[in-house]
C-alpha cells in the first residue's frame, strides 16, 4: 500500500494513474461479490448433501443414506451477474434435489422477478434481453422473457378468484376499449372494470374482465362474479356508470335497489356531439352549472334556465340531458365532499392511461392472456399504492 508521505509527492498525472476509475472499482467489487456468493452457494450445497446422506466425508456410519459421486459444474444468473462453474455435488444414486436451486434452473427467482418488472414497466421483450446483458453479462432471449412473463397467468387467475370485502360504499363501472390482434386484423376488445371507494374512503380496483361487447349478458356475468366473491352491497350507496343500456339491465338483476349515477363526462361528450361548433362553448358552459350546484334544488333551477336558453336552438342536446336528468343528479344525495369522486367514471379512465402507456410500444395485444397480464400488473400496482391511504374528503369525520 502506498504511504501518505509518498502520496504527498505525487503529481496529478501520477494520481490519475494510481487511482482506479470508478467503473473499475465497481467491477472489482462485483467480482468480489460474485466470488463470495459462489462460495456461499457451494457451501450451502455441501451442507444440503450432508443432510441428504446423513454422513460426513469418509465417515462409516450405519445412518448413511447414500454415497458421494464427485461434482458437476453449472452456471447461474443472479442479480450481480453470472456465476460460472458452480460446483454442484452429485450422489452415486443420482436424483439429488437441492433447495439452493432446482434441477435445470439457470436463473435466481430474483432475476425472473426483474425480467417481469422490466417487461411490465414498458420495455419490450427484445429490449429486456439487451438491457440485462449489461447487468448479467449474458443476453436473455426474447423467448425466455416471454416464458418468464407467462408465469404471471396464475397470479391473474388468483386475483380473479380472491374474496372481496363487502365494505364498498361507491361503485364505479365502465368498459375500456383495447386493441387486440386477431387472425386477420386488429380488433377492439372491451375490458369491463369495477372501481370502488370503501366506507373508509380507500380506493380499490376490484376486478376486470375481457368481453366482446358491453351486452347485458357480459355485464351480468361480471357483476354476478363480484357478488359471488363477496360484494353483496350491504353498504353500497351509489353506482356510477356511463349510461350503457346493457349495464343498466344487468344492474336491474344483480343490484336492483342501489341508486345509479350517470357519468357527467360521458353525458357532456354526447351533448357536444349534438351541437354546432359555434354553440359548444356557451352551451356546455351552461350545462356545467347544473352539476356544479350545491343542492338538487339549485341544480334543477340551473337546468331549467339552460333549457330555456337552448330548447329552440339545440333541441337534441337538451333532450340528451332531459331523458337522464334524475340519474345525472343522483350524486347530489351524497355528502358534499364525496360528490366530485362519484359523479363521473374518470377514476377508471385514469387507471387505464397507465395500461395504454405500457402497451404503446407494443401497438396492440397479441392475445387475451397478454392483455390480462398487463392490466393485472397496473391494477395490482395501483391497489398497493392506495392501500392504507384513504381519500382525505372521506376522513374529515
Amino acid at each position: 500500500m502506498m504511504s501518505i508521505k509518498a502520496v504527498d509527492h505525487l503529481t496529478p498525472a501520477d494520481l490519475w494513474r494510481e487511482v482506479p476509475l470508478e467503473q473499475e472499482v465497481r467491477e472489482q467489487l462485483r467480482d468480489r461479490q460474485r466470488r463470495l456468493l459462489k462460495g456461499l452457494l457451494e457451501g450451502a450445497l455441501e451442507e444440503e448433501q450432508l443432510e441428504l446422506l446423513a454422513a460426513g466425508r469418509y465417515r462409516r456410519v450405519e445412518s448413511r443414506r447414500g454415497y458421494r459421486n464427485g461434482f458437476y459444474e453449472r452456471d447461474l444468473a443472479t442479480q450481480i451477474g453470472i456465476l460460472t462453474a458452480i460446483r454442484v455435488p452429485r450422489l452415486r444414486q443420482g436424483g439429488a434435489e437441492y433447495q439452493v436451486f432446482t434441477r435445470y434452473h439457470r436463473r435466481q427467482a430474483q432475476v425472473d422477478e426483474l425480467l417481469r418488472d422490466m417487461f411490465l414497466a414498458g420495455i419490450s421483450t427484445r429490449r429486456v434481453g439487451e438491457t440485462l446483458e449489461v447487468i448479467l453479462g449474458e443476453r436473455v432471449s426474447a423467448q425466455t422473457v416471454s416464458r418468464v412473463v407467462r408465469s404471471l397467468d396464475w397470479e391473474v387467475e388468483r386475483f380473479h378468484r380472491a374474496p372481496l370485502a363487502d365494505d364498498v360504499r361507491y361503485l364505479l363501472l365502465d368498459g375500456v376499449s383495447m386493441r387486440m390482434r386477431g387472425a386477420g386484423e386488429v380488433k377492439r376488445r372491451l375490458v369491463l372494470c369495477a372501481y370502488a371507494i370503501t366506507v373508509r374512503g380507500e380506493r380499490r380496483l376490484l376486478s376486470f374482465r375481457l368481453a366482446k361487447s358491453e351486452s347485458q349478458a357480459a355485464w351480468e356475468a361480471f357483476l354476478n362474479q363480484l357478488r359471488e366473491r363477496g360484494l353483496m352491497g350491504r353498504h353500497l350507496k351509489l353506482v356510477t356508470t356511463d349510461g350503457c343500456v346493457g349495464l343498466h339491465a344487468a344492474l336491474d338483476v344483480v343490484y336492483p335497489y342501489v341508486p345509479r349515477q350517470h357519468c357527467w363526462v360521458h353525458k357532456m361528450r354526447n351533448v357536444a356531439a349534438l351541437l354546432r361548433r359555434s354553440q359548444k362553448e356557451e352551451c356546455l358552459a351552461g350545462a356545467k352549472q347544473i352539476y356544479r350546484s350545491e343542492t338538487r334544488r339549485d341544480a334543477i333551477r340551473a337546468y331549467w334556465e339552460w333549457v330555456k336558453r337552448w330548447r329552440a336552438e339545440a333541441p337534441k342536446a337538451v333532450g340528451c340531458i332531459e331523458r337522464d336528468l334524475d340519474a345525472l343528479l343522483a350524486f347530489l344525495a351524497c355528502p358534499e365532499g364525496h360528490r366530485k369522486a362519484v359523479r363521473t367514471t374518470n377514476a377508471i379512465e385514469r387507471a387505464f392511461r397507465e395500461v395504454r402507456r405500457r402497451t404503446r410500444p407494443m401497438t396492440c395485444f397479441n392475445n387475451d392472456a397478454s392483455c390480462e397480464r398487463i392490466v393485472y400488473a397496473v391494477v395490482s400496482h395501483l391497489n398497493k399504492g392506495w392501500e392504507g391511504r384513504p381519500l382525505k374528503e372521506f376522513t374529515h369525520n
